[in-house]
């Protein structure tokens, strides 16, 4: 009789230890798991963060060039501006421009300008030039030649 009780405690033994080591074994799959959906998570946020920068990265070099672009364009312009003003500081490019663009002359000087007339053959090109033109022509010169 105390065979029996032997292997029935020694089967309780058994199995309170199996069921000991399958919670334990439930425990470390569950940690695991976390811990595996944690660290992907951490992942996920680091390779986006990661695109985002190289994203702003080439968002800003992008926006160097085209500032030194803009910068060169600037100089350039620039450079031109002195140009003209150190030549618009010198007499000889007032003096001609006085004599070209304003029609002045000098203190001895004499300024003649020819007014060449313009030519006598009309030619109408719109509908209402050329309906002006034959009112003048035909009805406005018969009531003047009346009148003489």
């Amino acid at each position: 009789m105390l065979d029996h009780v032997d292997t029935i405690a020694k089967d309780n033994l058994k199995d309170k230890l199996q069921k000991e080591q399958k919670r334990k074994n439930t425990k470390i799959k569950f940690y695991h798991s976390f811990v595996t959906i944690v660290l992907l998570l951490c992942v996920c946020q680091i390779s986006y963060s990661a695109l985002l920068n190289i994203s702003k990265i080439v968002i800003y070099r992008a926006k160097i060039i085209k500032s030194n672009d803009l910068k060169l364009k600037a100089q350039k312009r620039n450079e031109k501006l002195k140009e003209e003003l150190n030549n618009f500081n010198s007499m000889q490019r007032v003096e001609s421009i006085a004599r070209n663009n304003l029609k002045m002359a000098a203190e001895n000087e004499v300024l003649v300008i020819i007014n060449e007339p313009e030519p006598e053959n009309f030619a109408p090109k719109t509908f209402k030039q050329k309906l002006i033109f034959f009112f003048e022509e035909n009805v406005a010169k018969k009531f003047v030649g009346q009148e003489d």
